[in-house]
């Protein structure tokens, strides 16, 4: 079994709500929030190394860090090989600040997108426009159902039912 498929295993297959699993999640939350002050106190700088290495670095859980890879993946400006994933794969850490700021906010993590450093990489502005843009993303909007008698959307100046409703 590859990492990602064991910390998969690890992670999902407990209850968030159980006693064990608030202990996984609080512990990887926790791990997760120090790794990100670090990287966004200085995002320009491109981390690099090994799985490995990055979990020592930052003082994890080496499946942790395999958890922490798959969830910053889609933010980085190029993604790592996490499904062929060993301790000894080289990953590189270059963020994308707009997707990463997205991303937290879809997650509803809070403890994240409204973490300090974030007011020195991203306008107050900006930021309000990610989040709007984000929850907007989930938002179905319905179009208005057109009434027989209402007036036919095509422009015609004919009511729909003696328009594009005949046929319909």
């Amino acid at each position: 079994m590859g990492l990602l498929q064991d910390w998969r295993k690890y992670a999902y297959s407990v209850d968030i709500n159980s006693k064990s699993g608030k202990v996984i999640w609080d512990r990887y939350f926790k791990d997760e929030k120090a790794v990100y002050e670090q990287l966004l106190a200085d995002p320009s700088n491109v981390v690099k190394g090994t799985v490995k290495e990055l979990a020592e670095k930052y003082n994890m859980e080496l499946r942790h860090m395999v958890g922490f890879l798959d969830g910053i993946n889609d933010s980085l400006n190029e993604p790592n090989p996490i499904e062929q994933m060993t301790e000894d794969t080289e990953v590189k850490l270059d963020i994308n600040l707009e997707k990463l700021y997205y991303y937290m906010v879809e997650a509803k993590a809070d403890w994240l997108y409204e973490l300090p450093m974030w007011d020195n990489l991203l306008s107050e502005e900006r930021r309000k426009e990610i989040y709007i843009q984000q929850k907007k993303s989930g938002t179905i909007v319905k179009k208005k159902k057109v009434g027989r008698n209402d007036l036919c959307p095509c422009g015609s100046g004919k009511k729909y039912k003696k328009c594009c409703g005949a046929n319909a």
